[in-house]
C-alpha cells in the first residue's frame, strides 16, 4: 500500500508527524537501511535511533551530497559523521555533487519517500509531504537505486574527518547552533 501524509508546524500539526514516521521506519529496520538526505543535522533522538538499528545489527548506510549548497550546512552535517561512525553507522558523500533525495529504504519491505530533510527546520517548522510504501514490488526499485548511488559515493571514515583544533571546534559550535539553521 501507499499512505501519502503531510507534516507540518505546531498548532496545525499536534504531533510531529514526519519525525514520527522516520523514527518509526528505523525502530523497525531488522536487516538494513539506507537514507539519501541533502542536510544531515540530526538531533538526539534521530542521533540514537541510527546509532541504535546499527547497535542491533542493522545496516545502516547514510548518502549526503559531496558537494554542498550550503558551506556552513556542509560543516553542521560532517559535524554529525564522527558520532554515527563510532557507532556502526555508515557515512556516504555522493560524489558527483549535490544530491537533494530524500528516501528511506527498509528491509525491502517499507520506503519513505518525501520532502521531509533530516533536520531540525523540515522536520518541527516546515510543511512537508512523504508517501509510505509497504509490499510494493517497487521497493526493490528503490533499493537497487540507492545501491546505485551508492556506487557513485565514497564512504566516510573517521581518518577522513581528520581536522585540525580550530575546524573541530567550529563543528561543535556549529551543532550547538544546528537547530536554527
Amino acid at each position: 500500500f501507499y499512505l501519502p501524509f503531510g507534516s507540518g508546524p505546531y498548532p496545525l500539526y499536534k504531533t510531529q508527524i514526519g519525525k514520527r514516521a522516520i523514527m518509526d521506519l528505523i525502530n523497525q529496520a531488522k536487516r538494513y537501511l539506507y537514507v539519501t538526505t541533502p542536510y544531515l543535522i540530526v538531533d538526539y533522538d534521530l542521533t540514537e535511533a541510527l546509532c541504535g538499528a546499527a547497535g542491533r545489527g542493522v545496516d545502516v548506510r547514510i548518502i549526503t551530497p559531496g558537494v554542498a549548497d550550503k558551506r556552513m550546512i556542509k560543516l553542521i552535517t560532517k559535524s554529525a559523521y564522527p558520532n554515527l561512525l563510532t557507532r556502526g553507522v555508515k557515512v556516504y558523500e555522493y560524489t558527483p555533487g549535490f544530491i537533494h533525495e530524500k528516501t528511506l529504504v527498509c528491509d525491502g519491505e517499507y520506503a519513505l519517500i518525501s520532502t521531509i530533510n533530516l533536520d531540525y527546520r523540515s522536520l518541527v517548522h516546515h510543511f512537508e509531504n512523504a508517501v509510505w510504501i509497504c509490499g510494493d514490488p517497487v521497493l526493490s526499485e528503490i533499493r537497487d537505486d540507492l545501491l546505485d548511488t551508492l556506487g557513485k559515493s565514497e564512504e566516510i571514515s573517521p581518518k577522513k574527518l581528520s581536522a585540525s583544533p580550530p575546524r573541530r571546534l567550529l563543528r561543535s559550535l556549529l551543532r550547538i547552533f544546528s537547530p536554527l539553521l
